[in-house]
Order: C-alpha cells, then sequence, then structure tokens
C-alpha cells in the first residue's frame, strides 16, 4: 500500500544557495539558547486554562471517578511535558490514542469532547473538535470504495479528535468479502505516519472491544490509554436526572421522585437500557406528557410553576409500568434534547 496523503496543505522548504563566508555576518546571527533552570507552572495553567475543561467534566458528569481520575493524570503528563520543553529537556511527544469501554450512555462521547478541548488548549491538536463515525463511514460495499470513505472522514478529523464508535465493527473475519480490514490498514498507517496531527479515540463494549484489539495487535500497540467507564447505579442516575433538570428549569412535585426511581429500578432490568442517555429520553417523555397534561387540563392561564413542575403520573404512564406494552418504548429518542 502507498503512503496514505491527507491531501491538506504540508509546509514546503526551498533549499537555498548557502552564503559565501563573507556574506555571514556573525553578528547578526542569533545567539545560541540559554538552557534555564526553571519552569512555571502557573503561568502554563493560566495560559492555558487547562483546569477550566477538568472543572468543567467534574461538574458535568456525575460519578466516573476513574475516569476522571485517569483524563486528569493524562492532563498533568502533557502539562508536565510543556515545561520540561520550556526548560530544554528531551520530550517526546506521547501517544495520545485512546480506547474508552463501556456500555451505552456512560459518557465516551463527553469524555472525548472534554479530551479534545484539552488536547487544543496544550496545543496537541489544531482545533476542539470530534468527528464521530462509525463502520458505516469509513467501510464501502465493493471493491475500490473503501479507501476515499475512509480518507475522506479523515480528511475531516485532520487537525482534531477521531471518535470511532463500536470499531469492533470493523473486523469482521468471518466475512472474506468484508472491505473492514482496508479501513483498519489505512487507519493504522495514519495512526503513526501522522499522530503529530490526529487522535483517534476507538469506543464500544468492553469485551468486544478486547477481542478487536486481540484480534488487530497493531492497533492495540498504537492505542496508550485503555479507559473503562463504569455503569451508573440507580443513584447516580437520579443524580444525573436532577442535573438535566435544573439545566431545563424543571422540578419534581412531591411523590415524583419516587416515581421515577420506581421507573429506573424497571428501566435497568429491560433491553436497551443506555444509563445516561435513558435518563434523558425518559425525562423527554415525561416532559411530553407534561405538555399534553397541560394542554388538555388548562384553557387559560398556566403558572410559572405548572410549567415547570413534572407529576408522578408523567413518569407512571410509562410503558415500563405495564408489562403488556411495548419494553423499549420509552428508550426511544423524541428528537428533543
Amino acid at each position: 500500500m502507498s503512503e496514505f496523503q491527507f491531501g491538506m496543505r504540508h509546509p514546503t522548504i526551498d533549499t537555498a544557495a548557502e552564503p559565501d563566508e563573507a556574506d555571514v555576518d556573525e553578528e547578526e546571527q542569533d545567539p545560541p539558547l540559554v538552557p534555564v533552570d526553571e519552569a512555571n507552572l502557573d503561568a502554563v495553567l493560566e495560559e492555558t486554562n487547562v483546569l477550566e475543561v477538568l472543572d468543567q467534566l467534574d461538574r458535568e458528569l456525575i460519578a466516573l471517578q476513574p475516569v476522571k481520575t485517569r483524563i486528569r493524570e493524562i492532563a498533568a503528563l502533557l502539562l508536565i511535558d510543556k515545561l520540561r520543553r520550556d526548560v530544554g529537556l528531551a520530550s517526546e511527544r506521547p501517544s495520545l490514542h485512546m480506547s474508552f469501554t463501556g456500555n451505552p450512555g456512560t459518557g465516551k462521547t463527553t469524555v472525548a469532547m472534554k479530551m479534545a478541548q484539552i488536547l487544543h488548549r496544550l496545543r496537541y491538536i489544531e482545533e476542539a473538535r470530534v468527528v464521530a463515525c462509525t463502520r458505516d463511514d469509513l467501510v464501502g460495499q465493493y471493491v475500490g470504495h473503501t479507501a476515499p470513505k475512509t480518507k475522506e472522514v479523515l480528511r475531516r478529523a485532520y487537525g482534531g479528535v477521531l471518535f470511532i464508535d463500536e470499531a469492533y465493527y470493523l473486523y469482521r473475519p468471518e466475512n472474506e468479502r468484508d472491505y473492514g480490514q482496508e479501513a483498519i490498514e489505512i487507519l493504522l498507517q495514519v495512526m503513526e505516519a501522522e499522530r503529530e496531527k490526529l487522535v483517534v479515540i476507538f469506543a464500544g463494549y468492553k469485551d468486544r472491544m478486547d477481542d478487536f484489539f486481540r484480534s488487530n495487535p497493531g492497533l492495540s500497540s498504537r492505542v496508550a490509554h485503555h479507559i473503562d467507564f463504569p455503569d451508573y447505579s440507580i443513584e447516580e442516575l437520579m443524580q444525573i436526572a436532577h442535573l438535566m433538570l435544573e439545566q431545563q428549569n424543571y422540578t419534581f412535585a412531591p411523590g415524583t421522585e419516587d416515581a421515577f426511581r420506581a421507573y429506573l429500578d424497571r428501566r435497568v432490568k429491560r433491553p436497551r437500557f443506555a444509563h445516561g442517555r435513558s435518563v434523558r429520553n425518559a425525562l423527554d417523555r415525561a416532559r411530553l406528557r407534561q405538555a399534553n397534561r397541560l394542554f388538555t387540563e388548562h384553557h387559560g392561564v398556566i403558572s410559572r410553576e405548572e410549567l415547570m413542575t413534572l407529576t408522578p403520573d408523567d413518569f407512571l404512564k410509562s410503558s415500563v409500568f405495564a408489562e403488556d406494552r411495548i419494553p423499549e418504548e420509552d428508550d426511544e429518542p423524541l428528537g428533543v434534547v
């Protein structure tokens, strides 16, 4: 395979003729760099404002303490590497490709966006941008289709972070005519040759991602950071719900919190449960029921408090409380975020 080219602008270097010795003015030459003995961490923190992103991560993501700790460790490594460069010490750019494993709705995409902000502020990528894709965006249906598709996605992600969700679907050894391996080979080459210009994050279920990396040791050797996202407990899901309600100016009427907890107790046992995403979808449906209730019951002025308040019935009418209804109904997104 020929060397992959992004097709982006690269600086050109013109070779100039060497000047005669008489043309060189020693006084005009740049003075040699003098090593310094100390670096100012506070100044770098103020310049990059990385702590702001880490604080946002703490505020906006409930629980996930092991994930937050790992992100802080990566940020600390990059900060110290910057200080090492400032004092003239060797500081090779670390491998920044990552693997995020965990169940749906556990915050992987959100953390990827925060990671992009950190990398951008520390000047490891050009833009705080995440391009998300799946197998369908990378793999073609016929010979000669995969390479252009994969390269187009890489072109869009160039200078930022490429987030590949359910990455294990790229590898389908049971199908001899599958073109996923071609996409993997292009990714391998880019992850090594363009590592200073692109960070790739693979994401998916932990067991399937483990099998994926075992089957593709070349990918595994290029991924330096493997971060597992644990499931949320019921109490943590309740905290997520309260955070979402606060952001959207809603509140629970008396008894509604118990109704929503009962909803979660049932919903976590149903198919297609997706943690934070399922909480958001449940609140969206409760808002739909509330809107329908207010529209039906009122024919005049509606108070601000009524517009803000979700009642127990807004959740108890969910299909999870009735065995004869479609169990997955309440996990279908409404298109309302």
